[in-house]
């Protein structure tokens, strides 16, 4: 229910095309509690009207779950990468200042092209190799410890925002980031996905690797599943290691 007088200021990054130059807009909405980003948005494009009384478009933007799972609503939220879910709108300082993650193309307004981490999953080959027409029967089993160390690396939701806020995640590293890095520890300890293991270690020796980590740790701070990967980054690296010695001496 809307509080009579209350409302929310919001200023919103927008950029119509992806070559298109990017221009702020301004918007006041009546407060309602317990409101989230993505709601607020929902407001807006009930009435797409700016504080200067312009006309405008509702905003573009990704979002799927609503519910932190789908990791497809991340944006730059008060100058900090977080899911639009999630953030409340009781608890962030007004303005509210909306913007896209800042590391990948454009597409439309908050919306960008997030393409690169399914390349990277798939350099790594970040998956079970279980296809085919046949019944494969049951798998291997795993010890419960194993199971309970791996289930943390299961929770990546692709939000990018550990990508988003490494500095090492550039144009000029190539850097595959922490959430791929965190995935080659998940499949690599499989009873079934580890016999990739040597493949994907090779394919984080090569340029853009987990070599090019610096450790800056902003990747576990940030992530809104809290994954322990600087702990998954520093485990890889050894594997890697190892691997490029055994490599040395048998090639």
């Amino acid at each position: 229910m809307a509080t009579a007088g209350r409302t929310i200021k919001v200023e919103i990054k927008r950029q119509a095309t992806p070559d298109s130059g990017a221009v702020t807009e301004k918007f006041e909405i009546p407060y309602r509690a317990n409101m989230n980003i993505t709601s607020l948005l929902g407001e807006i494009a009930l009435n797409p009207t700016t504080t200067e009384g312009k006309a405008t478009t509702p905003v573009a933007y990704d979002s799927n779950c609503l519910e932190e799972i789908c990791g497809s609503c991340a944006m730059l939220i008060n100058g900090k990468a977080r899911m639009a879910c999630s953030a409340l709108v009781d608890k962030l300082e007004q303005p509210i200042t909306l913007a896209p993650l800042s590391k990948f193309p454009v597409v439309r307004d908050l919306a960008v092209d997030r393409s690169v981490l399914f390349e990277n999953l798939k350099a790594v080959k970040a998956w079970v190799p279980v296809d085919g027409t046949y019944d494969l029967g049951s798998g291997p089993r795993q010890f419960p410890q194993l199971q309970e160390e791996l289930y943390p690396l299961s929770n990546c939701i692709s939000c990018t925002i550990c990508m988003e806020v490494c500095p090492q995640f550039n144009d000029a590293t190539g850097f595959v980031g922490a959430a791929t890095i965190a995935q080659v520890k998940l499949f690599n300890n499989n009873p079934t996905g580890k016999v990739l293991k040597e493949e994907r270690l090779r394919a984080l020796a090569g340029d853009g690797g987990v070599q090019e980590c610096g450790y800056a740790q902003n990747c576990v701070q940030a992530c809104p599943k809290q994954l322990p990967l600087t702990e998954a980054i520093s485990d890889v690296s050894r594997d890697v290691i190892v691997q490029q010695l055994k490599d040395f001496f048998t090639h």
